[in-house]
C-alpha cells in the first residue's frame, strides 16, 4: 500500500479548503459593512462659543467758556428844555491892536562870529632837518647827575633810558623812563635832565618840538 492510501479521510485538508475559503470570505465582509455602518466619530456636546467683545468709544469733551455779556452802556441823560425866553449872546473879542506892515521889525543881534582859524597845536616831530643839541655837550648831563646812595651800596649800574619833548624854547617837556635799572637811577636821571637846556630843533629854518631820546649810564668808579 502507498503512502497516499495510507493516509486518513478525517486528515485531509484539501477537503473542506473552498468551504472554509468561502466562509472566510463572507465573515471578512460582514465585519467591513459593520465597521462602514458604525460611526466612529465621538459625539461631543460641547459648543464654543465666541463671545463678542464690547468696544467702549472715547469721547473727547470740549471744555466750554462761558461768556459773560458785557453791561449794557448807562443811558444818556434826557436833555433839559430851554426856555423860549432866554438868548444865549454870542461872544465877541475885540482885537484894538493894529499891524504895521511897514515898521521896522525888531531882531536879537546876531550871534558873535566864530573863528574859523582855531589854533592847531603844534605837531611833535621825532626826526627834522637840524636835530636839537645839548648846551654844554654830554658834560653838562653828568655835572647834573647825582648817582644814589642805595644804588651804590647795592652796586647798582647800567643804563637808564629817558624820552622827553623839548619844545621851540629848548626846554625839556614830560620826560618819562623807557628803560630803568632802579634803586634810585631811574629818578635821578629824570632830575638830571629836567635841567639841560638844548639848541631847539628846527624844519625849514623855523623852530619846532622835537621827541628826543637820551641813554644815561650809571657806572661805578
Amino acid at each position: 500500500m502507498s503512502i497516499l492510501e495510507r493516509k486518513k479521510p478525517k486528515v485531509n485538508l484539501h477537503k473542506y479548503y473552498m468551504i472554509h475559503l468561502q466562509l472566510g470570505f463572507i465573515a471578512t465582509l460582514f465585519i467591513l459593512i459593520v465597521l462602514f455602518r458604525i460611526n466612529l466619530q465621538p459625539g461631543s456636546e460641547f459648543e464654543i462659543v465666541e463671545v463678542e467683545q464690547e468696544v467702549i468709544e472715547m469721547e473727547e469733551i470740549i471744555q466750554t467758556e462761558q461768556e459773560t455779556t458785557p453791561p449794557p452802556p448807562p443811558r444818556p441823560p434826557s436833555p433839559e428844555p430851554v426856555p423860549d425866553d432866554e438868548i444865549i449872546e454870542d461872544s465877541f473879542f475885540d482885537l484894538d491892536t493894529e499891524i504895521d506892515l511897514d515898521a521896522p521889525i525888531d531882531l536879537p543881534p546876531p550871534p558873535p562870529p566864530e573863528d574859523d582859524e582855531e589854533e592847531e597845536e603844534p605837531e611833535i616831530f621825532t626826526i627834522v632837518e637840524q636835530m636839537p643839541e645839548i648846551i654844554g655837550g654830554e658834560a653838562a648831563i653828568y655835572e647834573n647827575l647825582e648817582y644814589p646812595r642805595l644804588a651804590r651800596n647795592a652796586g647798582i649800574q647800567g643804563q637808564v633810558v629817558v624820552t622827553f619833548v623839548i619844545n621851540e624854547e629848548g626846554r625839556v617837556l614830560d620826560p618819562q623812563v623807557v628803560r630803568g635799572i632802579g634803586g634810585g637811577c631811574d629818578e635821578a636821571a629824570i632830575e638830571a635832565v629836567k635841567q639841560l637846556r638844548f639848541e631847539p630843533g628846527r624844519q625849514r629854518g623855523r623852530p619846532v618840538k622835537v621827541r628826543f631820546t637820551l641813554p644815561i649810564r650809571f657806572r661805578l668808579d
